[in-house]
């Protein structure tokens, strides 16, 4: 069965086009199922059925897992079995009648207009890290990428002077995403001023580079963000994807159409965008609560 997983991840690569975060989510779930499989002693995939998959994601609520994270571990695994029933490694697709839990509505955490802007002025722009964190930061805000787009955003991608970049994101799907006055202008102070000392005569492609000539890891952005939270004052959770959530409830909220949000974010579904639209009501909501003579 290890056999058919890689076959199976090697699919995904070659013909699906899928990013290695993505990949890596497929493969700790089978792995997961696959383990579970072996305590069960089963050896052979073909001996497996509807209520195999049935016990192992009644194993996964007694684990305590969210909704959330057995749809996408179930999701892993129709996946994989739809693969190995075209693949002609099985007769059947067992999981076709199963169905995914309903995942439960979790609203983005986002930061207001005067959070963001007390963020965005926190690194020290008089050295060369604080200068890239600060052209850093503002990037994300103003175009709302992914932090795995922006780590792995190549110098040529980004075309200051008609205020653009091209991003790549999920299954590596080519989209234009526009960058602010203000965001082009700090960058460009980066390229002039800080880049060139942090990569000290050397080359790399990366548009943001650390001192060791590699691009900033996810793990080194959350350290990163969580800094500049801390000095910032902010109380509020942040994650990586915080200034994400914070552009698309910010572009709506100023009257932005969901179609261009949609398409500024990567979106492949609407659906995804649409719940931002729900992070506006609810702000509107506490509003009208606050501020209403009769809320």
């Amino acid at each position: 069965m290890e056999y058919l997983l890689d076959q199976f991840l090697n699919y995904l690569v070659v013909e699906r086009g899928l990013s290695p975060n993505t990949l890596d989510s497929y493969s700790r779930d089978l792995i997961k199922y696959l383990e579970y499989l072996s305590t069960k002693d089963i050896k052979d995939i073909n001996k497996t059925s509807d209520l195999t998959v049935i016990s192992f994601i009644a194993t996964l609520k007694k684990e305590g897992l969210s909704n959330r994270s057995i749809a996408r571990n179930l999701s892993s695994i129709k996946m994989f079995y739809k693969f190995l029933t075209e693949d002609h490694h099985i007769k059947s697709n067992p999981t076709l009648n199963i169905e995914t839990p309903k995942r439960e509505s979790k609203l983005p955490q986002v930061l207001n207009m005067e959070e963001v802007e007390s963020l965005l002025q926190t690194p020290d722009r008089n050295t060369p890290l604080g200068l890239r964190d600060a052209a850093f930061l503002e990037l994300l805000y103003a175009t709302g990428l992914r932090v795995s787009e922006i780590i792995s955003l190549p110098l040529n991608n980004i075309n200051l002077e008609a205020g653009y970049l091209i991003a790549y994101g999920k299954g590596s799907k080519e989209r234009l995403v526009p960058i602010g006055e203000v965001a082009q202008n700090l960058i460009k102070k980066y390229l002039e001023n800080a880049r060139p000392i942090l990569l000290k005569n050397k080359q790399n492609n990366y548009l943001f580079t650390t001192r060791s000539n590699k691009s900033i890891t996810r793990q080194g952005f959350w350290k990163l963000i969580k800094k500049y939270a801390l000095a910032a004052d902010i109380k509020k959770n942040i994650t990586p994807h915080t200034l994400r959530h914070s552009f698309a409830s910010h572009l709506l909220e100023r009257g932005a159409d969901l179609r261009s949000v949609q398409m500024m974010l990567g979106h492949e579904d609407i659906s995804s965008t649409q719940i931002y639209t729900h992070v506006t009501t609810e702000r509107l909501k506490k509003i009208h609560n606050q501020y209403h003579p009769r809320s």
